[in-house]
């Protein structure tokens, strides 16, 4: 017998949110934590800790970042994951690296 696989893929859509951690030393002040979330491999809203706030980059990303820079806590939430998402993973990876 022989044995046929299709594998077909509908054309869909493609969200996600990716966090990363970008340093030069394991010093906090170092560290810039940023939050991306991207829609068919677009980038429509970020957060980074340098600038300390939700930017938006397309019609929908502008409404998101409004949204959630009102949100009462949220910026300070994120603020927080500087440390705590990134400070010890940075750390591990420089001795990692070392």
């Amino acid at each position: 017998a022989l044995l046929f696989i299709t594998v077909y893929t509908a054309d869909g859509f493609y969200e996600f949110v990716e966090s990363s951690c970008v340093f030069n030393s394991t010093k906090l002040d170092d560290i810039e934590f940023i939050k991306s979330y991207y829609y068919n491999k677009l980038e429509y809203t970020r957060f980074s800790s340098s600038v300390g706030k939700y930017v938006g980059y397309t019609e929908y990303g502008v409404r998101n970042a409004e949204y959630w820079n009102n949100l009462p806590g949220e910026l300070s939430r994120m603020r927080n994951e500087k440390e705590r998402y990134c400070l010890i993973n940075v750390g591990n990876d420089h001795e990692a690296a070392l």
